[in-house]
């Protein structure tokens, strides 16, 4: 067995284990190239070949493979929490917000969240405010 042909066997075993590891559709088309450039091999084909072969066809598999198989490869709906339902709401500053002191806090429906500013500006203690997003276990709010 040529040295070649030992490295490009290497390369789609790794390859493959990668794949079967995230199956995220990343690695199955370079592995396939990879076959390609190992049947280059075996036919004692110069290394630039074999490279070549393995980035042609693994960028033509992407291209061409990889769109149509997202769509029969379904990734899971975000899965929406009862938090989501806060998003455009208005709540009420009790806790000064300053982004730079990490500090600030606001009462939404009866509950204290923890709160930053969206634009970074520092918003006074009793000022309304519009809940933009969540980030972790903080919203993000603007001035009203």
């Amino acid at each position: 067995m040529s040295s070649n042909l030992l490295f490009w066997l290497i390369v789609v075993i790794v390859l493959v284990v990668i794949e079967l590891a995230t199956i995220q559709l990343v690695a199955i088309w370079p592995a396939l190239g990879g076959v390609v450039a190992m049947l280059a091999a075996s036919f004692d084909q110069p290394l630039l070949v074999q490279f070549l072969l393995f980035l042609i066809v693994s960028a033509v598999l992407l291209i061409f493979t990889r769109p149509l198989l997202r769509r029969f490869v379904r990734t899971p709906p975000k899965t929406f929490t009862n938090a989501d339902r806060l998003i455009g709401r208005e709540a009420v500053v009790c806790e000064r917000i300053d982004n730079l002191a990490e500090t600030g806090a606001v009462i939404v429906s009866g509950v204290t969240w923890t709160a930053r500013s969206d634009s970074g500006i520092a918003i006074p203690d009793g000022a309304k405010v519009c809940i933009e997003r969540i980030e972790g276990v903080k919203l993000i709010v603007s001035v009203k």
